[in-house]
């Protein structure tokens, strides 16, 4: 059977490097979904057209939004393969805009659902779902140099006890949950992919999101970097290639993977801290960073380490590129995409500045 593929959220860092990889290494007809909400975005879908210049058919753009119902009915209805992406991804900006949070995340999730109940033919969908669902994750926190460890550390499996903390982790949560139920009422073989910090290719970042590309940007253009709490915090990488070969895997195995949820990322060889990849970047670039501090954010986790055992058990994946490798392929990407990367971070800057000036409040006379 042909290849149908929909991608939410298409135009972003994951859903950007999936389509990337399905039109250069398959046969598969791709149908990009995204808002082009996020600032640069629109420069992956000038890449995506270079790609299949020989045969535009294979792909389709769509600049729509999941919270259109009927839109995503009829997106989902034509697709073999849905890859769920679309999201609202940054932790402050749930908690300044919950509402937006919960419509995106939750409600966007259940409409792609419906659309797979309702076209029949039970397509594969895969969803992106966050470690955050694991909240801070407790335990009794040991500074070790520039790293914070746990008594006992071992990676977090998908027996850890959820906690929802920050409206984020409550939408994403409760969609993920939404997303392995439909598996188990309506028969639609759904996974979901609760992921760690994800790096690479054609990752923008800002302090919001994306924070290893975020530092090394910060460094390429002297920039301050703001760090949230000590640290000490410390996180496993994986590198963006190594999950597409994931979800490639989960595809190929659907006879064990169809209705699991699954913890994705780089594992115990591949943390870092944020001050080691601090002293990493700047080992790299031969540039020094100024970093300043404030307070920790809702929701940070001190501690993340991901147990991928349960996916290499039923798919036999392992990541294959480490966090200096990965590194090195942001700053080269970097290097090539300058002025345009540079141009989406002003006009990023600019928005930024205006949001905080409107909620300056005005003095009124009587």
């Amino acid at each position: 059977m042909k290849r149908r593929v929909l991608i939410t959220g298409g135009a972003g860092f994951i859903g950007a490097n999936l389509a990337h990889h399905l039109l250069e290494e398959t046969d598969a007809h791709v149908h990009v979904l995204d808002n082009l909400s996020r600032d640069g975005v629109s420069s992956n879908l000038e890449s995506l057209r270079d790609t299949i210049a020989a045969d535009p058919s294979r792909l389709k753009i769509t600049v729509g939004d999941v919270r259109d119902a009927a839109l995503m009915e009829r997106a989902v209805a034509a697709a073999n393969e849905v890859y769920h992406f679309a999201a609202q991804v940054a932790v402050t900006t749930s908690v300044l805009e919950p509402r937006r949070d919960f419509d995106v995340n939750l409600g966007g999730t259940f409409n792609v659902l419906e659309g797979a109940r309702k076209a029949g033919h039970r397509p594969f969908m895969l969803f992106t779902s966050t470690n955050k669902v694991y909240g801070d994750m407790g335990g009794e926190v040991i500074r070790v140099g520039d790293r914070h460890t746990l008594k006992n550390e071992q990676g977090i499996s998908e027996t850890a006890r959820l906690d929802f903390h920050s409206p984020y982790g409550c939408s994403k949560g409760a969609a993920d949950q939404y997303v392995r139920d439909y598996a188990r009422i309506y028969g639609i073989p759904t996974v979901v992919f609760r992921m760690s910090c994800i790096a690479g290719l054609r990752q923008m970042g800002n302090e919001d999101q994306g924070w290893v590309a975020h530092f090394v940007y910060a460094a390429l253009q002297g920039k301050t970097l703001m760090i949230y709490g000590d640290g000490r915090q410390v996180r496993d990488v994986l590198n963006v290639n190594d999950l597409l070969r994931a979800f490639e895997a989960a595809r190929d195995s659907q006879s064990k993977t169809a209705g699991q949820i699954y913890n994705i990322g780089g594992g115990p060889e591949n943390t870092t801290s944020l001050l080691e990849q601090v002293e990493r970047v700047e080992s790299l670039t031969g540039r020094k960073i100024t970093v300043v501090y404030d307070e920790c954010r809702p929701g940070d986790q001190q501690i993340y380490v991901t147990d991928f055992s349960k996916f290499t058990a039923d798919t036999g994946w392992r990541p294959a590129m480490g966090i200096d490798e990965t590194t090195e392929q942001i700053r080269g990407w970097w290097l090539s995409n300058r002025s345009a990367l540079e141009e989406s971070m002003s006009k990023l800057r600019l928005i930024r500045a205006e949001e905080a000036l409107s909620s300056i409040p005005i003095a009124r006379t009587a």
